[in-house]
C-alpha cells in the first residue's frame, strides 16, 4: 500500500483536532449502548411478545429466544420513484437468506422517498432538502423499538441515503449494511437529451418531442443513469465501506443483483454476532472514512449536494467537516471520471469501464485513500479492488481490472482528466459558495458581468422567453436558501442558461439556493452563505452591479464601491406563498435550518 498523501493526512488531522470534543461525546454515547448488550434482551416480556406477534411460528420461536439475531429493514420502497421500485422484492429475499442461518429479519419501517426529477420546478421541490431530515427522524422511529441487533438500509436517491445515514448513526451501536438497487439500463444518450431540452427552451421543438426524449431517458426501474446525487450516493456508500464491493451499479432485477442483496443480508447477520467480528456503524463511519468519501466525490466530479449532505452526515457522528476541507482536498485529488454532466457517458458506461473496483484501486495505489479503515468486510480497502460475478450460480469476487476499459470515461490517477477535483470553494464580499467546475469549460470559469436579480426561476425564464437576455449577465437568485423556502433545486434554469452561453454570451448564476446534482456547463456559484433570509449580503445586490465569478482563483467579488455597498439596507424579502403541496407543515423547520456550510439541517 502506497504511503498516504501528505495533504490528505494533514486535512485528516485538522478534522480530528476540530472534532475531538464532539466525536468523543458521540463515541461515549455509543459505548454506553454497547455495554448494555443487545437492547432486545432488556425489554419486558410484553415488549418482546409484541415484536414477535405477527411472525410465522419458526421466526416467533427464534425471536422469543434471547440469543436470536434480528435484522431490521428500513426501506424507502415506493412504486412511483423508479430507483426505489425494485426494493419491493427485497424484504422477501432478505428474510429467506437470513432464515437459512437461523436469524430473523423484519421490516422495521419505511421512510419517504421523494424524487427531485418529479418535483423539479414545482412547489413540492421546496420540501426536498428537508425530506433528508424527515428520513433521518423516520429511521430513528423505525429503530426506536430496540428490537434489532443489526439493520439493513434500502435507499438510493438524493436525500434518502444521507437521511438514512444520519438516522443510522443515531443508532451507532448497531451494525449496518446499505443495500442499493442499481441504475436503470442506458436509454437515450445524455447529450441528445440535453440537445432536445435546449431546443424546447428555444421553442424550436414542441412538448411532444420533449416528452418523447425524456421518456426514452427515464424508461425503466432503477436510478437515472446520469452521475447526479443518486449515483454519487452509491459511490459514497461503497468507498466509505457500507456497501458490498462492486455492488453499487449492478442493474436491478438481475440474478447478480439478487445475489448481492442476499449476501448483504448475511453480512449484516455476521456483523451482529457477538465477539471480535461485531462491528457497529460508529466503528466504520469514522473520520478517515469521511475523508475517503470526499476524495471519491472529487475524483468522480460528483454532486454539489454533497457539500451539504456529507457535512450533515458527519455531524451525526460527531465529526465536523467544512468547505475548506473539500477545497484543500480538491487541490490534490485528480479528476478521474467523465460521466454526464462532466462528459457524455452514463453510470453504466463507468461501471463497464472498470467502475468502483478500478477507481478505488487507482486511488489507493496513489496514496489518495485511507486504507486504515474498517468496512463491513473488515479491515482495509483491499476487498474493494474486486468486483462481483456469478460462477455456476454462486457469488464470487475477482480482482477488478488493472486498466480502464475506456479512458474517455475512467482514467488512472497517473493520467487524470484534470489534476484537481471537480469542486471549488468561492469566497468574497457575498460570503462563501461552492461551484462545480468539472463540467465547465476553462473559458467559462471566469465571468465578469452585470447582475440581473430575479426572485424566482419563473421570472428568469420569462425574461428569456421575452428575448430580454441579449447581453452578458450574471443571474442572481437570492432568497432560495433553506430558511427562505427550503432550498429547492434551480435546475430548471439550466437549458435556458445553456442556450445563452451557446449563443456566445458570458453568463453565470449566483444563488443561495441549490442546483441539481447534475450541475452542468454553466458556471454556478451556489449555496451562498450566509443566505439572504439570514442577513446575507446577496440580498443587497441590485440590477447592474458588476460581479466577478472566478473559479480559477476561488473568488466571488462585488465590483461596487465597498462603502456604498456597505451602506445599503436590505430590501423587504419578496412575497412568497408557502402554502400548498405540504409546505405549510414545514414553516417552523425552515426557521430552524442551519446554513449550507453546516449541512442545511434541522437535526445534525
Amino acid at each position: 500500500m502506497t504511503t498516504l498523501n501528505r495533504a490528505i493526512a494533514r486535512v485528516t488531522r485538522r478534522i480530528e483536532e476540530r472534532s475531538a470534543e464532539s466525536r468523543g461525546a458521540y463515541l461515549d454515547q455509543v459505548a454506553v449502548s454497547l455495554e448494555n448488550g443487545p437492547r432486545r434482551n432488556h425489554l419486558s416480556c410484553g415488549n418482546i411478545a409484541h415484536i414477535a406477534a405477527a411472525c410465522v411460528p419458526g421466526e416467533k420461536r427464534a425471536l422469543l429466544a434471547p440469543k436470536a439475531i434480528n435484522v431490521g429493514i428500513v426501506t424507502s420502497y415506493n412504486d412511483m420513484v423508479s430507483a426505489h421500485q425494485p426494493f419491493e422484492a427485497y424484504p422477501a429475499l432478505i428474510k429467506s437468506a437470513v432464515r437459512e442461518v437461523g436469524a430473523v429479519a423484519q421490516v422495521a419501517g419505511g421512510v419517504p422517498a421523494m424524487c427531485d426529477g418529479i418535483t423539479q420546478g414545482q412547489d413540492g421541490m421546496e420540501l426536498s432538502l428537508f425530506s433528508r431530515d424527515v428520513i433521518a427522524m423516520s429511521t430513528a422511529i423505525a429503530l426506536s423499538h430496540d428490537a434489532f441487533d443489526a439493520a439493513l438500509y434500502l435507499g438510493v436517491c438524493d436525500k434518502i441515503v444521507p437521511g438514512l445515514v444520519i438516522g443510522a448513526l443515531t443508532f451507532g451501536h448497531l451494525p449496518a449494511v446499505f443495500v442499493p438497487a442499481g441504475p436503470m439500463p442506458s436509454g437515450l444518450p445524455n447529450k441528445e437529451k440535453v440537445r432536445v431540452r435546449q431546443l424546447y427552451a428555444e421553442g424550436k421543438v414542441g412538448r411532444a418531442d420533449l416528452l418523447e426524449a425524456e421518456a426514452k431517458s427515464y424508461h425503466s426501474a432503477g436510478t437515472c443513469t446520469f452521475y447526479g446525487t443518486a449515483n454519487s450516493n452509491q459511490m459514497l456508500m461503497e468507498i466509505m465501506g457500507m456497501h458490498l464491493p462492486g455492488s453499487s451499479f449492478v442493474n436491478p432485477n438481475t440474478p447478480l443483483r439478487d445475489a448481492l442483496t442476499k449476501a448483504a443480508a448475511l453480512r449484516a447477520v455476521t456483523l451482529a454476532e457477538p465477539g471480535h467480528g461485531h462491528t457497529p456503524i460508529a466503528q466504520i463511519l469514522d473520520i478517515p472514512a469521511f475523508v475517503n468519501g470526499i476524495v471519491g466525490l472529487l475524483a468522480t466530479g460528483g454532486s454539489t449536494n454533497h457539500t451539504m449532505h456529507l457535512i450533515a452526515m458527519a455531524r451525526a457522528a460527531g465529526i465536523i467537516l467544512t468547505w475548506d476541507d473539500f477545497s484543500d482536498l480538491s487541490d490534490i485529488v485528480p479528476l478521474l471520471v467523465r460521466a454526464y454532466p462532466n462528459g457524455s457517458a452514463d453510470i453504466n458506461h463507468f461501471h463497464a469501464a472498470g467502475g468502483m473496483g478500478f477507481l478505488m484501486r487507482t486511488l489507493r495505489d496513489a496514496g489518495l485513500l485511507h486504507d486504515d479503515v474498517t468496512t463491513i468486510l473488515g479491515e482495509g480497502l483491499a476487498a474493494y479492488t474486486q468486483e462481483p460475478f456469478l460462477e455456476d450460480g454462486e457469488l464470487v469476487w475477482r480482482d477488478a481490472a488493472t486498466e480502464s476499459g475506456d479512458d474517455g470515461v475512467l482514467r488512472p490517477a497517473v493520467n487524470p482528466f484534470d489534476p484537481s477535483g471537480g469542486l471549488k470553494l468561492l469566497d468574497g464580499a457575498l460570503g462563501r459558495a461552492v461551484i462545480k467546475v468539472s463540467a465547465v469549460a476553462p473559458e467559462h470559469q471566469r465571468v465578469e458581468a452585470p447582475a440581473r436579480v430575479f426572485h424566482s426561476q419563473a421570472a428568469l425564464l420569462d425574461a428569456f422567453k421575452a428575448g430580454e437576455l441579449t447581453e452578458d449577465f450574471i443571474a442572481v437568485l437570492p432568497y432560495q436558501g433553506p430558511k427562505a423556502c427550503g432550498m429547492p433545486e434551480l435546475h430548471k434554469l439550466t437549458p435556458a442558461l445553456g442556450v445563452l452561453q451557446d449563443r456566445g454570451l458570458k453568463v453565470a448564476l449566483v444563488t443561495d439556493g441549490r442546483m441539481s446534482g447534475a450541475s452542468g456547463k454553466v458556471p454556478a456559484a451556489i449555496h451562498v452563505t450566509p443566505e439572504a433570509a439570514d442577513g446575507g449580503p446577496i440580498a443587497l445586490l441590485r440590477d447592474g452591479d458588476m460581479l466577478r465569478l472566478d473559479a480559477t482563483s476561488g473568488r466571488l467579488d462585488v465590483l461596487v464601491d465597498p462603502a456604498e455597498f456597505a451602506s445599503r439596507t436590505t430590501p423587504p424579502p419578496p412575497y412568497r406563498n408557502q402554502r400548498g403541496a405540504g409546505r405549510e407543515l414545514f414553516t417552523k423547520l425552515r426557521g430552524m435550518a442551519s446554513g449550507a456550510e453546516t449541512g442545511a439541517s434541522i437535526v445534525a
